[in-house]
Parts: C-alpha cells; structure tokens; sequence
C-alpha cells in the first residue's frame, strides 16, 4: 500500500486541501492508506491523550473526505514540537509522501510556506508535497512534470518517487524537462536534451518502468520555464528535486525549487 501522512492545522480549508490531493492520487480507493495528523500545539496545556480527534473540525473533515473517496484512513493526535512530531509519524509509518497545507498570501497567487511546512520538508528525505488553496485535483489518471538539472543523484529521486506512485506504469505520464538557463536569446545554441546526461536518464528509468513519457529541453528563465510548461501541458503536480546538503549535512532548498513551489498553481514534490 501507498502510505500517505497528512499533518493538519486549525485550518478547514487547507486541510480539505491535502485531503483532496491524496484522494486524487492514482488508485486512491484500492491502493492508498492515508493518516491524518493533528499534532498539540506546545502553547496549549493539553496533551495528546486529552485532545480528541472527532472535536478538531480541520482534521475530521479532512478524514472524512477521505473516507467518502474510499481512502482507507487512520486518525490520530500527537503532540510535542510539532516538526518533530510529523517527521515522528513519519518515519514509524515509513510513509511514502507527506502532505502539507500551504499558505495563500492575500492578493496575489502565491502559496506562502509556514514555518512547520519548511521545517519538515528541509528535515526529510522522504517526499514533500505542497498543496495550496484554489487547486483543483482530478482523480485517476495523472500527469506529472520532472524539471531536471544536472545533478544525477536528484534526478534519481525524482524518477524513485514517480515510479513509486500507485500502479505508475497504467496511471502515470511524466514530462522531463531540461531548461538551458537564460539561453533564451537569438543566436543562443541549440537546446539539445540528449546532451544532458541527468535528463535523458531520467527519461530512460521512467520508460524502463513502463511510463509514457515526453522528452523536453528549452531555454530561459529555469523557474519561469518550468511553471509555463506545468501551464500549457496542465500537469496535475511538479516533481521537483530540490533538495541539497549543506557542509554541516543541513537541507537547503535551491532557489529554482522554492520559487515553483511559491508560484506554483498546482501540488508541488520536493524528493530530494
């Protein structure tokens, strides 16, 4: 089974959110458990065993938008720091995906990440999913996109979480996309996928999982270019592999990869 933690807050609507992007997920009904989390905030004075599920409207609703999507679903409250406690779940679970709400900044179109969210997905290996509010999810059948860089070892992790997706070969499309940074002006040289070695192995592992997949190599703008693709190709989610280790073994999140998940209209991954 596909293992799916969803961590809720006090907000209704970004936890239907999450929910909503689990249920979509391929083969939801048969082959995905989900667990809703609401971790005690350690300003409150209650502990997890006085805190019960059923009186938290945000992660109820969440279960119970799950449950009517046929999700198999797991209901629990932790309590702690709450990072600490999801990244906890998490591992004890050995889940596949994380689930986290993001924010919306009033105004303008722009998913603004907590504090929670950034900690958990600069603190895990495991694969990060940002969800935000006004997305829509379609259930069945998905198409994802894969911006690639140079780098190998992310592009691994990439193709890892693709192909790990529920019945993958029957129920997912991948596009990799390679963007040639700022070579987007006359005269610029030919943006040639098959010379980008992480690109077209990428491409190579998802066929050899049987996925469909579209080869693509432009130039410009990285982040600019990876959002107009998402747009015109209407993906259902962006795999981003943004993650780095810093010489003290800290996670940092690359530039391109924050700016997607910021600008984003659709779920955002981060795998690593």
């Amino acid at each position: 089974m596909y293992q799916v933690l969803i961590p809720v807050d006090d907000d209704e609507s970004r936890a239907l959110n999450q929910a909503e992007y689990a249920a979509s997920l391929p083969d939801s009904g048969s082959d995905v458990e989900a667990t809703v989390l609401y971790v005690v905030s350690p300003r409150r004075l209650d502990t997890a065993e006085e805190v019960d599920f059923e009186e938290i409207d945000s992660a109820v609703a969440a279960a119970e938008h799950l449950e009517d999507s046929g999700v198999s679903v797991d209901r629990r409250v932790g309590d702690g720091g709450v990072s600490e406690e999801i990244l906890r779940v998490a591992d004890e679970l050995d889940c596949d995906e994380l689930v986290m709400g993001g924010r919306k900044r009033s105004g303008v179109a722009q998913v603004l990440l907590g504090s929670t969210v950034r900690d958990v997905f600069v603190s895990t290996e495991r694969p990060v999913t940002i969800t935000g509010s006004g997305m829509v999810f379609e259930g069945g059948s998905r198409e994802v996109l894969l911006p690639v860089d140079r780098n190998l070892e992310r592009a691994r992790r990439q193709v890892e979480y693709a192909t790990a997706l529920p019945n993958a070969a029957e129920n997912v499309t991948a596009t990799v996309l390679y963007v040639f940074p700022h070579q987007d002006y006359r005269g610029a040289p030919p943006h040639e996928f098959e010379d980008v070695e992480a690109a077209v192995e990428t491409a190579d592992s998802l066929e050899a999982e049987g996925l469909s997949v579209e080869r693509v190599s432009i130039g410009g703008e990285v982040a600019r270019k990876v959002l107009e693709a998402a747009e015109e190709r209407e993906v259902d989610s962006i795999v981003m592999g943004g993650r780095k280790r810093s010489g003290v073994q800290k996670t940092l999140l690359g530039s391109i990869a924050q700016d997607v998940m910021l600008s984003a209209d659709r779920p955002v991954t981060l795998t690593g």
